[in-house]
């Protein structure tokens, strides 16, 4: 049976996630701010949940109809079979967010929206399900437009960047379904040498080294649609058995971390081990350096160079300080990374400025709340010249 689906991710990502969707059997693709529609059988969904590492969450329609009041809320949820879902016994959470909508209380609309699943299944069953803010088993969330109502059912429980390997997140970490979409956008492949320059908990490389293993993001987790009514309990397995017989530890390029604080590359050392991917750091294809990268040097004669750098939001001397920096990086990469594809992310748009070179594509995404740029700097021989000193020489 053909269902509809949503897959939520960050702004920015819908397209990279469109192409791992498709690739998973997803048809009708259709991307919207923030996610991506799709439909198909429910394994597709949950082949989705195992293997997408751009998602954030995979959500599952089961009502929409259009809306003018609360009212219309309950009798929205009234139109779905709540008791093939879940059973009473279980809990509950129910979630709303709004777009234009006229209603003027997201909490009221809730409670209305949480009452009507509630008496639905205790008309049917004579039992209610209890609320559980903050372990439920069934999560239910509400989307309102300006004048529709649209139900989901949560198929992923834990947001879906939650690989389960992250011992400690450090200082404003970078979440790994953003890495892997920075990955994505940046056209690497595992036969490329790539280098995170400022890796932090070393999310970028674990993630790429992830991704060269041919690892199901989601294999060794649990996801919220094994709790449901109606779980196929064989047809997840076969997805499983799949996923780990595709599973190669065939060699690839090296992945290189390097930070210039040592607690922070042990911590990532202890990250890619808690990964699975101990031999990779035994036989040198995955490593970390604790390494200032204003004194960074190659490995290799050509690769990748995919970071995301300090922002220097926080106060005008870090700022300043942050810019003095990327402005010494920015030499160091001219001298010594020669022949390199060079992607930042950062908030910061005077990073080019700053670091001297000439960006050749940029990308709005957002980490979080935050509105960044994903900019590309092709790193050949010769001077950098701002663009405008280049048109008028032409």
């Amino acid at each position: 049976m053909t269902a509809a689906f949503f897959a939520v991710c960050p702004r920015g990502l819908e397209g990279a996630l469109s192409d791992e969707l498709q690739l998973l059997g997803a048809q009708a693709l259709r991307s919207e701010a923030g996610g991506v529609a799709f439909t198909g059988a429910l394994s597709v969904a949950y082949a989705a949940n195992l293997h997408c590492r751009i998602a954030s969450r995979i959500l599952w329609q089961v009502g929409r109809r259009g809306y003018l009041s609360e009212q219309h809320l309950y009798d929205a949820t009234q139109e779905v079979r709540w008791q093939d879902l879940m059973s009473p016994e279980q809990t509950l959470r129910v979630d709303v967010t709004a777009s234009r909508s006229p209603l003027h209380s997201l909490e009221f609309a809730m409670l209305r929206i949480k009452d009507g699943i509630v008496d639905r299944l205790r008309d049917l069953t004579g039992t209610r399900p209890s609320i559980d803010r903050t372990n439920p088993d069934v999560r239910v969330f509400a989307f309102l437009d300006a004048s529709t109502v649209t139900l989901y059912v949560d198929l992923s429980g834990e947001a879906l960047f939650k690989r389960g390997w992250r011992a400690d997140k450090g200082e404003a970490p970078l979440k790994e379904n953003l890495a892997a979409g920075l990955l994505a956008l940046s056209g690497w492949q595992p036969d490329i040498p790539l280098v995170d320059l400022f890796c932090g908990s070393g999310t970028i490389v674990i993630e790429a080294a992830s991704i060269a293993a041919r690892r199901a993001p989601g294999i060794n987790r649990r996801f919220a649609f094994e709790r449901l009514r109606g779980f196929d309990l064989h047809a997840w397995r076969r997805l499983k058995d799949a996923a780990r017989s595709a599973a190669s530890d065939a060699a690839s390029a090296p992945l290189v971390g390097s930070d210039i604080s040592t607690r922070v590359v042990e911590q990532a050392v202890k990250n890619a081990h808690l990964a699975g991917l101990q031999s990779w750091l035994d036989d040198g294809r995955l490593r970390f350096d604790a390494v200032d990268a204003r004194v960074a040097t190659p490995g290799a004669t050509r690769g990748m160079i995919i970071s995301n750098p300090p922002y220097g939001e926080q106060s005008a001397p870090r700022s300043a300080a942050v810019g003095d920096m990327m402005h010494n990086v920015g030499d160091r990469l001219k001298q010594q990374f020669t022949g390199y594809d060079a992607w930042f992310l950062t908030s910061d748009r005077q990073l080019p400025k700053q670091m001297r070179l000439q960006e050749t594509r940029k990308t709005v995404l957002f980490n979080g709340p935050l509105e960044c740029r994903f900019f590309r700097f092709e790193l050949v021989a010769g001077g950098y010249r701002p663009r405008a000193a280049m048109l008028a020489s032409t």
